[in-house]
């Protein structure tokens, strides 16, 4: 294994040992091969197919319906569960809900969209050549491969992002030391990404780089590991340094409230940077929004994610960075997605592209629509679906009954990729972060994703039952009082979902600034439920890993309006019914039986025609994330009268930097998606870090 490079102490900005200054020699870098030799270093790998192998062991068969999702407090041993592949989710429009759209299609060909796309992905795939350069808008600049990389991970091409501005990476703003920079921090960040389950270590670091350019890779460097761009995850050779501090100096005391994804992944980043945390968690166990369940019964068994799932866009991912890690194969979520209508025929395929089309043809113009009242008039908003339909009468879209129901389809689609009714969602900034999205396919995980929570969750001090009902913040620390105990730091992590902070069941004192209760007030928070289902066998077929149906009740248009099939990737013959939309809320008060047997109803009406006999599951399970009292919903979304800045300012610390905030629903960038809470606890790892060394805690 090689042995990490301890970081020194609070200085990023330069080495008083080195041999040069922060602008190396003064001659001018405007290309990579005058600074960094050339060791190319490739994309993330294409996703491989599944392995067909089992390790099945017996469990309690459980009844046939349940409606809750956390039944149990067990994480799901790895010997349980086949290494094939996982579900999307109830919890996410990154995990469940980016999908839907992007990675879907009306035929093999084409993709059903999750929504309207504005910006071109850049897809590292095996078609992009190791020595190709790729022009940017100005055609005196080019970007290699390592670019490639740094782009897709979410780094500008020829500026610094706010985080390295912050942190004074460089001396001077602009010019060819920040040039320099930015080559130096693309071939650290490539180099790492060529070889995930390897630390790099400082030397290493510099093998490739000039001598007189060492100040810059020190600050690269530090900045990259600091704020987790690079060696993070859950390698062995990663995680045995993670546990214990980079420098061994002691610095602040840190309580992290929730043991979800941001706060897992913040509390072994705080360890490693020379922070004692300890982790309070309402639930019986971690995983938050991330949940895994086994299902079994009639000598079948399979792992379905009643949360957050998919892998939405493989490139730059970081939770792709977990899998190649733990050596986990991908399995793309194919495109192919027939529909049928409420009488269970299929779908004439030349009417679903119509539709199809005039759907997307609609977006255009509401898009073109909010361009200019955005411009003109900068306060107003409507509600996105008000302005759908208003074009949709105008120009006479879906006029008939099937038509109607096609384009229904299209807009519970729409709903589930943003887990709320169309006339909650802002038609100014529904789609804000559509300019981040990760590249790439849509993938899911062998045995679901709670297996990355089980490896963070590790050797962790994380105290389970201990709902948190206040958090005590002044100039002399922090107390959290949760389960009738007090626990005493220096700052605080608050990690909860975003419907937690709504309903105000934790108390701050002082109370949160006006501007934070106004963030969250002006957020959505919204709704995605499932139904899980195991059967005997696969029924509906092999080559598909989704199907939709239509619905004759508009209002009901987003109940089981979409199956996904898990077979080739849970283990067993897994199916799972999305419901979406004002159906999603509704489906909360319906009892599991009744839920299960519409689902029956659906089923049959497809595939018995056809001579195929639909059995009953040997278990079914339907989630309620509506009345989980630790999530109180599924993910955030940008309603009427909200802004992604509301993600910012939510992820704003309080009480001069004792109270944190972290969470899919602080990413403005990434926001309803697992890799972004999990970017949001390195985050503010990082921003307490930043902390810590300016009060001087734990300084040499």
């Amino acid at each position: 294994m090689a042995s990490p490079e301890a970081p020194p102490g609070p200085a990023l900005s330069g080495d008083p040992n080195s041999a040069g200054s922060g602008s190396g020699s003064g001659s001018d870098v405007s290309t990579p091969e005058n600074l960094v030799a050339q060791s190319e270093a490739p994309l993330e790998p294409a996703p491989v197919s599944p392995s067909d192998q089992s390790d099945r062991t017996e469990t309690e068969v459980e009844p046939p319906a349940s409606d809750t999702q956390d039944d149990s407090s067990d994480p799901l041993p790895d010997a349980q569960i086949r290494d094939d592949f996982s579900e999307p989710a109830a919890g996410e429009r990154s995990g469940a809900a980016t999908e839907a759209g992007r990675a879907i299609s009306v035929a093999p060909t084409r993709k059903r969209r999750r929504r309207k796309k504005f910006f071109t992905e850049i897809n590292g795939g095996p078609s992009l050549s190791r020595n190709r350069r790729y022009r940017l808008a100005d055609p005196a600049k080019e970007i290699d491969m390592e670019a490639l990389i740094a782009i897709s991970v979410g780094f500008p091409v020829d500026s610094l992002t706010e985080e390295e501005i912050e942190a004074n990476v460089v001396s001077v703003l602009g010019g060819s030391e920040q040039a320099n920079y930015i080559i130096i921090r693309n071939h650290i960040l490539a180099r790492w990404r060529s070889n995930v389950s390897m630390w790099l270590t400082f030397e290493q670091a510099l093998e490739a780089i000039r001598t007189e350019h060492r100040t810059l890779v020190h600050s690269a460097y530090y900045f990259l590991l600091e704020h987790g761009y690079i060696n993070f995850g859950l390698a062995p050779a990663i995680t045995e340094v993670k546990l214990r501090s980079a420098d061994g100096v002691e610095r602040a005391n840190v309580v992290i409230v929730g043991a979800g994804m941001a706060g897992l992944v913040a509390a072994r980043q705080l360890v490693f940077l020379g922070f004692k945390v300890v982790v309070l968690e309402g639930r019986a166990r971690p995983g938050g929004r991330v949940r895994s369940k086994k299902m079994s019964g009639d000598g079948v068994e399979a792992a379905a994610d009643l949360g957050g799932s998919v892998l939405t866009g493989i490139n730059g991912n970081p939770l792709g960075v977990l899998a190649r890690q733990l050596g986990l194969p991908l399995h793309k979520v194919r495109d192919v997605c027939p529909l049928y209508l409420p009488n269970g025929k299929a779908v004439n395929k030349d009417v679903d592209s119509k539709v199809e089309v005039s759907f997307n043809k609609l977006l255009d113009r509401v898009c073109n629509l909010r361009q200019s009242m955005i411009e003109e008039v900068k306060s107003i908003d409507v509600p996105l679906g008000t302005a759908l339909e208003a074009f949709r009468h105008v120009y006479n879209v879906a006029g008939n009954p099937q038509e109607r129901m096609l384009l229904d389809w299209h807009l519970a689609n729409l709903e589930y990729a943003n887990a709320s009714l169309m006339s909650n969602l802002s038609m100014a900034y529904w789609d804000q972060d559509d300019p981040y999205e990760m590249g790439g396919d849509h993938c899911f995980i062998p045995g679901g994703n709670e297996r990355f929570v089980r490896e963070f969750a590790k050797d962790l001090p994380i105290f389970y039952g201990r709902t948190v009902e206040s958090i005590r913040y002044g100039l002399d620390g922090v107390l959290v009082y949760a389960g009738g105990q007090e626990f005493r730091g220096d700052m605080v992590l608050c990690t909860v979902p975003l419907g937690v902070l709504k309903k105000g069941t934790i108390e701050f004192v002082p109370e949160l600034p006006q501007r934070k209760l106004d963030a969250i007030s002006r957020l959505g928070f919204g709704l995605l439920n499932k139904v899980a289902m195991l059967f005997t066998y696969n029924f509906w077929g092999a080559d598909i890993d989704t199907f939709g149906h239509l619905a004759e009740d508009p209002s009901m248009r987003g109940e089981f309006f979409l199956f996904y099939s898990y077979h080739s990737v849970s283990g067993g013959p897994l199916l799972i019914a999305l419901v979406a939309g004002e159906a999603a809320i509704k489906f909360e008060m319906m009892s599991p039986v009744e839920s299960v047997k519409k689902v029956l109803d659906i089923l049959r009406g497809i595939f018995t025609p056809k001579g195929i006999v639909v059995p009953d599951p040997v278990q079914a399970v339907c989630t309620r994330w509506g009345k989980d009292h630790f999530a109180y919903g599924s993910y955030s979304y940008v309603a009427i009268g909200s802004s992604g800045d509301d993600y910012d300012i939510l992820s704003e610390s309080v009480g001069d930097g004792r109270v944190f905030f972290a969470g899919e629903a602080t990413n403005k960038q990434y926001p309803a998606t697992m890799h972004g809470a999990l970017l949001s606890g390195m985050r503010e790892a990082a921003n307490m870090l930043r902390v810590a060394k300016r009060r001087g805690i734990g300084s040499q």
